[in-house]
């Protein structure tokens, strides 16, 4: 057979299909070399997570943007804020977060080390000024001699941040149904799930970017998502946006009147309002959904999938999905995303 048919033949076979992507199991979560991960600094992490010494008038912590009942989110559209001012987005799952390559729903970060230390140093989330946080932890003796234990010296900024990351390390989703189902156990899906799967795989297009370990692809879209109305009343938010657009330097940051997404990183017109395709690991516990909370449930996101995104967007196209199909998929999504409950263990603070 003529080569040239041959593939014509294989691309008509397969279209649709072709650039889904493959869902994996779980497995070992990556870590840098320069921040091997031990029990002690585990354990430092945590505590340090749960304590409110890192905002600046010690009302927040880490776990009060990413509490473990609510999947390492916080169940608001947007998230919580310093007491004088208004965060503008969601607040992202720490489930799987070792897995990501970005942080951040704009991508500004690269690793968790580096991701850490932002939510203390701004203005509208802990607002804690870096030097000082240092002191408050070198004030108390059992931070000290566990730093000293774990990293051979005193206390420092990028030592908290390793600490921390590597205690987000381990916030991971195990055991699920759709990791059993990927290594072979077939009945780990019921019937609707199953259908589900096979809408998410096929005609829903979900795995063309919500694919790999994560179901995510670490990639960056403009959907033209919604703004929230209700976020929109309070004029802390524009005045967060506006700030947030200044001090990234863009120059008509006083007429910002949508969220720029990844634009105010890359400067790239292309990313005007792209965001990072977000893990679907315990997507039952982490809405409301999208960067800033517009959809209370998944079938409201699911509807916006399929009506083709947003308005002008040049990333989706109508799925026309039927309501059995629509219902199937939700299924899928709130069964087989969900890992084993593992019994979480709050630190005792020093």
């Amino acid at each position: 057979m003529n080569g040239s048919i041959a593939l014509m033949i294989c691309m008509f076979l397969f279209a649709g299909t072709a650039f889904a992507g493959k869902l994996e199991p779980v497995g070992p979560v990556p870590v840098p070399s320069a921040n091997p991960q031990t029990p002690e600094k585990i354990e430092l992490g945590k505590k340090l997570f749960f304590d409110r010494r890192l905002s600046g008038d010690g009302t927040m912590s880490c776990s009060t943007c990413h509490d473990p009942a609510q999947g390492y989110s916080d169940g608001l559209a947007i998230s919580l804020s310093y007491p004088t001012t208004r965060n503008w987005r969601n607040s992202p799952t720490l489930v799987n977060v070792g897995f990501q390559k970005f942080l951040f729903h704009d991508g500004r970060a690269h690793t968790l080390e580096e991701q850490a230390l932002f939510p203390m140093m701004s203005a509208f989330e802990m607002n804690q000024n870096l030097d000082f946080a240092e002191e408050e932890i070198r004030s108390v003796p059992e931070y000290v001699e566990s730093f000293r234990k774990v990293f051979g010296g005193e206390v420092t900024r990028e030592r908290m941040a390793m600490a921390i990351s590597a205690f987000q390390r381990t916030l991971v989703s195990v055991d699920s149904p759709l990791d059993r189902f990927l290594q072979g156990e077939k009945k780990a899906l019921t019937a609707e799930a199953r259908k589900g799967y096979d809408i998410f795989m096929g005609k829903g297009k979900c795995s063309e970017c919500h694919d790999g370990v994560n179901l995510a692809d670490d990639r960056f879209y403009a959907l033209n998502v919604p703004e929230n109305a209700e976020q929109e009343k309070d004029p802390r938010v524009a005045a967060t946006r506006r700030f947030v657009a200044k001090v990234s330097h863009y120059e008509d940051y006083q007429n910002l009147a949508e969220d720029p997404g990844r634009f105010l990183v890359t400067r790239d017109r292309t990313d005007w309002k792209a965001f990072r395709t977000p893990t679907l690991r315990e997507i039952a516990k982490t809405g409301p959904y999208m960067h800033n909370g517009i959809f209370e449930t998944l079938e409201q996101v699911i509807d916006f999938f399929d009506q083709g995104g947003g308005k002008g967007n040049s990333v989706l196209k109508p799925l026309k999905l039927s309501a059995a199909e629509k219902k199937a998929l939700v299924t899928f999504m709130i069964e087989a995303l969900s890992g084993k409950e593992v019994p979480f263990r709050y630190p005792k603070l020093p």
